[in-house]
């Protein structure tokens, strides 16, 4: 049973410092396992144990940060049995087919595998795209928004899905690609052992073949500050409530 989990790696959010002009300030700033995607490797470590002889590879795609060992320790610290990247200009912040394109590449070029896990959306863009694209590009059955998994029936993986009124249980045939909510499970913390561990797997970097991206990113902008107007009324009488509809309806003109 091969299990490729997908990840990203992006910027350490509380780092990142805004310009005057909105733009990001991205100098110094270090690079981490995407917090969804923490989720998404416990998940596919879980998933793991349901079957035997399991092996959960990591799989990521991206610029020059995916030469970061840092990252790549903290990736195969949480379980994997292996690291495999994929290195090519523009991936970093690629739109999403041109991810999921690479992504298809790197999985056909490791012989496939029998279940994919990613996580539901990206902690920088979150365009909560990726796995659907890549599941559609495998031919590969594809479920979103998986809040369980477990071994199912042969040639078959057991999800849930958590909607409003109720828990879908759903028996998809293999091969699969799911895409996991952020509370499928907790992320595991890894201990020193782990980490120390993770620096002797084996890992793999490879050179894009370049798929063209087909959306350009021309910049990203903060959002514009707005100051708070810091208007309180305290009370619940008639008068109250009038001058609240009224510093609504002020507001709004």
């Amino acid at each position: 049973m091969k299990i490729v989990v997908c990840f990203k790696i992006v910027p350490e959010e509380s780092e990142i410092q805004v310009n005057a002009d909105r733009t990001l300030n991205l100098d110094g700033v270090p690079f981490a396992v995407s917090q969804y995607d923490c989720n998404a490797i416990e998940a596919a470590m879980r998933a793991a144990a349901s079957y035997e002889n399991a092996e959960v590879i990591a799989l990521t795609v991206g610029g020059e940060r995916v030469e970061n060992g840092k990252v790549r320790k903290a990736a195969l610290s949480r379980g994997p049995a292996k690291f495999v990247a994929v290195k090519g200009e523009g991936l970093d912040m690629g739109d999403s087919y041109a991810v999921a394109e690479t992504l298809r590449s790197a999985i056909d070029a490791m012989g496939g595998a029998d279940l994919v896990i990613c996580g539901e959306g990206s902690g920088d863009m979150y365009r909560q795209q990726t796995g659907a694209m890549l599941g559609a590009l495998l031919g590969a059955a594809n479920v979103n928004a998986v809040s369980g998994i477990s071994a199912g029936a042969e040639g078959t993986v057991r999800v849930e899905r958590t909607l409003e009124d109720c828990a879908e249980v759903l028996d998809v045939r293999l091969p699969a690609v799911l895409s996991v909510t952020s509370d499928i499970c907790p992320s595991k913390i890894p201990s020193m052992r782990d980490i120390m561990g993770a620096g002797k797997k084996p890992a793999e970097i490879t050179e894009s073949a370049g798929q063209p991206c087909a959306v350009e990113s021309l910049g990203i902008l903060a959002p514009e500050q707005t100051d708070r107007r810091q208007e309180v009324i305290k009370g619940d009488s008639e008068d109250d409530i009038k001058a609240f509809y009224e510093l609504i309806q002020k507001a709004l003109l």
